[in-house]
């Protein structure tokens, strides 16, 4: 019998039950990727982030409960504050080796900044059905990025992206894209939804990575580097948004809701 140690954290969330939950397991060394994905599924949070926190840069990987993703935001956040706060206190900074290059979390005050790569962005002439469809709006442009696969769908305001109902199962059909919806906010510099049904996760509380996108897009619209974002789930989150040539930094608040130990044959 395996016992590993686990912790659940809401990130970008100031308290309990806000922003995103994601699972983080600690490893030794790597265990067989069916075994991880089980893990995963089981969890069935958004996203399951394993690392193996002795090693410096820390290897870390993502899970939905049906996928392994090239990038995830929140769960990186997720598992920075499990190390800087659990493993190792004393330090300030901890540097993860992904799929998609190096990232870092770091401490910012009472909050937590995690550096990104920048996730680049086309724009599409030729909208597919299945994605007017399935979020019932007309858009004001669509954008689709390759190397984290998604649409990202630019509407005209707030309220729109509020009154949003999408059909679940015609976004799931657009695999391995997920699909983001975003506008220029009230309370924020942009607001935007997430949905990724294909990947086990309808409406994702708070996507980092999908800011690693979105932050490049809304930076050439208005004309600064620093932004704030509003991801508008049914729990919320908040980011605060600094661009920086071909990285992105996000920051917000780590809460974590359990720990324990999980037990795998």
């Amino acid at each position: 019998m395996t016992k590993l140690r686990i912790y659940q954290i809401d990130a970008f969330a100031d308290s309990v039950f806000r922003g995103n939950p994601a699972a983080v397991c600690l490893l030794s060394s790597w265990l067989p990727d069916a075994l991880l994905q089980e893990i995963a599924a089981e969890n069935n949070l958004s996203e399951t982030a394993f690392v193996i926190p002795h090693q410096d840069p820390a290897p870390l990987r993502w899970f939905t409960p049906r996928h392994e993703v090239p990038l995830c935001g929140h769960a990186t956040l997720a598992a920075g504050h499990v190390i800087l706060t659990f493993v190792a206190p004393e330090r300030e900074s901890v540097i993860f080796t992904t799929p998609s290059g190096d990232s870092r979390v770091s401490r910012s005050g009472e909050k937590l900044t995690l550096n990104l790569p920048v996730v680049p962005f086309e724009r599409v002439r030729e909208v597919p059905i299945a994605l007017t469809e399935g979020l019932g709006v007309e858009s004001h442009e669509v954008l689709r990025s390759a190397s984290d696969p998604n649409y990202l769908v630019i509407l005209r305001d707030e309220s729109e992206i509020r009154a949003v109902e999408p059909d679940l199962r015609r976004l799931e059909s657009l695999h391995p894209h997920g699909v983001a919806i975003s506008a220029l906010g009230t309370s924020a510099d942009f607001v935007s939804r997430y949905f990724a049904p294909s990947y086990g996760i309808p409406e994702d509380p708070v996507t980092g990575s999908i800011h690693c996108a979105l932050a490049p897009y809304w930076a050439e619209r208005l004309h600064q580097t620093t932004m704030t974002a509003s991801q508008l789930s049914r729990r919320g989150g908040r980011l605060g948004i600094e661009l920086h040539d071909d990285r992105v930094a996000l920051t917000g608040s780590a809460i974590c809701y359990l720990q324990g130990q999980i037990c795998v044959v």
